[in-house]
């Protein structure tokens, strides 16, 4: 394919949670400043297209079909057969440098060291946090799940760091150490909340350098957005260094209008209907803490399912808080298919806890609407799988 790779300047971001929203910001505020800015994410929610965008518009279908029998082409002359995720990487590469993008921003599938996307060379590198999740690949400690991340690491290429905790830390730090690489924390910034969030949005200000920023309006309501925002921050004064430039005003507008579908997603205002991708235990807690932060102590249904090969037991815990009644779904797909063994670890977490199992997605959306009381909200979580299906239901997509 001729090394795509090389005419693209990046931004490589990797982390366990906050990837997505993170890659969001990003564009959002390069593309406000008049960048032309390619965002290549994972995973989608209802199609593949949505993986590739340029300032915010999705790769055409009939441009997708051709871009993917020229990889096709070159898969012939392979001795192993690539996987899905190497074609869609070798997809964007090929894409973002033929409509000469000024800036591409490329998520880790997963990990770091493996990567597929770890054949670019970027401009800043980023990883947001650090938790427990695929486990059977990256390492069952933190810090080896940390050495894997910390593989995207370049050499001199400075490094943003989200909260990590300490033995996480410790990894990252030595090997960026190791290949002199600029370390930035995004503790540097300080994201605070101005008023109490609402479920249209949050006024926040940051401080950073001895700077203030303030009266910014975050689209979003999930307080777990600040601590990715700080990462985006971080990232977007780097790019500065690096000269891009943006103004506060075009980031105020960027975040103002900022929609992350599928995080803390508000699709219905009364009563609230809320839709987000929380897969993992770190996505449920902080999920979990936003809504009590949001809707202290409101009663709420939820709407859950999760893959086979997922730790629903510790996703249950935080989500099982002020829960009235848990409506058991299955995700779509062959990962799936003992969506039934959640019953066992309600029981066991919340006993006497209202309990419905409803296989169909929209079914089970249906059941949750009708269960709920006057002052009550529905979510629907647990997997980008469900999200697929219940969003296409709630919303025009």
């Amino acid at each position: 394919m001729g090394q795509p790779e090389k005419g693209l300047k990046t931004v490589h971001v990797a982390g366990t949670n906050g990837k997505g929203s993170t890659s969001f910001m990003l564009s959002a505020v390069l593309s406000q400043a008049g960048y032309r800015v390619g965002r290549f994410i994972s995973p989608h929610i209802h199609s593949y297209r949505e993986r590739f965008t340029i300032n915010d518009t999705f790769i055409g279908e009939e441009e997708f079909l051709s871009y993917l029998a020229q990889v096709k082409k070159h898969i012939k002359n392979l001795s192993e057969r690539p996987t899905e995720f190497e074609i869609l990487t070798a997809i964007a590469l090929e894409y973002f440098r033929d409509k000469q993008v000024d800036l591409a921003i490329f998520e880790v599938g997963m990990g770091g060291i493996y990567d597929s996307t770890n054949v670019i060379e970027s401009v800043v590198s980023v990883i947001t946090g650090i938790d427990y999740d695929h486990t059977q690949y990256l390492g069952t400690s933190l810090e080896e799940i940390a050495r894997n991340k910390a593989g995207i690491i370049k050499n001199k290429v400075p490094l943003v760091m989200g909260p990590v905790n300490s033995p996480a830390r410790q990894v990252i730090a030595a090997r960026a150490r190791e290949l002199e690489s600029p370390l930035y924390s995004s503790s540097m910034v300080k994201v605070t909340c101005e008023a109490r969030s609402c479920l249209e949005g949050q006024w926040l200000k940051l401080v950073f350098s001895g700077q203030v920023m303030d009266k910014v309006f975050l689209s979003s309501p999930a307080s777990y957005q600040l601590e990715n925002l700080a990462v985006a921050f971080t990232a977007l004064q780097i790019l500065k260094m690096a000269g891009f430039s943006w103004t506060e005003g075009e980031m105020k507008a960027a975040l103002a209008k900022l929609r992350i579908p599928g995080r803390m997603e508000v699709v219905k205002m009364n009563p609230p209907l809320i839709l987000d991708a929380a897969h993992n235990p770190q996505a449920a807690s902080v999920l979990a803490s936003s809504l009590e932060d949001i809707l202290p102590r409101k009663k709420k249904v939820l709407v859950l399912g999760v893959l086979d090969d997922k730790d629903a037991q510790n996703i249950l815990k935080p989500l099982g808080l002020n829960t009235r009644a848990l409506v058991l779904s299955r995700p779509e797909g062959s990962r799936s298919k003992n969506w039934k063994r959640l019953r066992d670890d309600w029981s066991l977490l919340f006993p006497g806890a209202d309990l419905y199992l409803e296989e169909d997605i929209i079914e089970a959306i249906k059941l949750g609407e009708r269960l709920l009381e006057p002052g009550e909200y529905l979510l629907i979580t647990g997997s980008f799988y469900l999200l697929d299906k219940a969003r296409k239901y709630l919303t025009s997509v």
